[in-house]
C-alpha cells in the first residue's frame, strides 16, 4: 500500500476531512437558508468549531500547556467541545423546526 495513503487511512485524516467539509456543507446551508427565507439561524457554527477543536487539538494541546491552565482549565478542555456539538445539533434542529413551522403557518 502507499505509505501516504496508509497514514491519510491511520490518522483518520480522511475522515476528518469529510467531516469537516460536510460540517461546512450543513454551515453553508443553514446560513443560506436563513437568509433566503429570514427564518431562524442553526448551529452549523458551533459544530464547525467544535469539529475543528478535535481535529488540531492533539496539535496544540499539551502537557505544558495543561499544567499551566490548571484542573478548571483541562475541564474547559474536556467539556467545550461535547457541549458545542450539542448546542449545534440542538440549534440546527431547532432552526428547521422553526422554519417548517414558520413555512405552515404562511401556507395557512
Amino acid at each position: 500500500m502507499n505509505s501516504l495513503l496508509e497514514i491519510a487511512l491511520r490518522n483518520n485524516l480522511v475522515f476528518d476531512a469529510f467531516g469537516v467539509i460536510g460540517l461546512g456543507l450543513l454551515g453553508v446551508a443553514a446560513v443560506r437558508l436563513s437568509r433566503k427565507y429570514h427564518s431562524w439561524g442553526g448551529g452549523a457554527i458551533a459544530l464547525i468549531v467544535a469539529r475543528l477543536y478535535y481535529v488540531i487539538s492533539p496539535h496544540f494541546i499539551t502537557n505544558d500547556l495543561l499544567a499551566a491552565i490548571g484542573p478548571v482549565g483541562i475541564a474547559l478542555t474536556l467539556a467545550l467541545p461535547p457541549l458545542l456539538l450539542t448546542s449545534g445539533l440542538a440549534g440546527i434542529v431547532w432552526g428547521l423546526w422553526g422554519h417548517e413551522r414558520w413555512m405552515d403557518e404562511e401556507a395557512h
